[in-house]
């Protein structure tokens, strides 16, 4: 079955760091366009970072300096490294798969991700 799986989530203090993998499974990230989404209670889904096919990387104005995407060909998963967390980093992490290039240099938009991990809670107290 294909799918995502994020790990990696927790609770932290403000100004610690957490790391979470997102691993795909059933099919290959290698010619994949995908990002990280948040959300906090309330709010929109947002987009916090994305990364193309030929690894090119973006990150929304608010976690650039703190936040890294990255990924690994070989062990088909995808990361997200956060660094300097801060309360307003609170939130559901969400990664996704566009499932083929993104034809963006930009974070694309929710809604034409094509698959979804379940999500995974961060908590950051101040």
């Amino acid at each position: 079955q294909v799918r995502l799986e994020e790990s990696g989530g927790g609770s932290v203090q403000a100004g610690g760091s957490l790391r979470l993998s997102c691993k795909a499974s059933e099919y290959n990230i290698h010619n994949d366009c995908m990002a990280w989404f948040r959300q906090a209670p309330g709010n929109e889904r947002s987009g916090v970072a994305h990364i193309d096919s030929a690894g090119r990387k973006s990150h929304a104005d608010s976690v650039r300096g703190r936040f890294t995407i990255s990924r690994d060909l070989a062990e088909n998963t995808l990361y997200l490294q956060m660094n300097s967390l801060g309360p307003e980093d609170t939130g559901t992490y969400y990664c996704a798969s566009l499932r083929k290039e993104c034809g963006s240099t930009v974070i694309p938009s929710p809604g034409v991700f094509r698959l979804w991990g379940q999500g995974t809670q961060v908590t950051v107290s101040s």
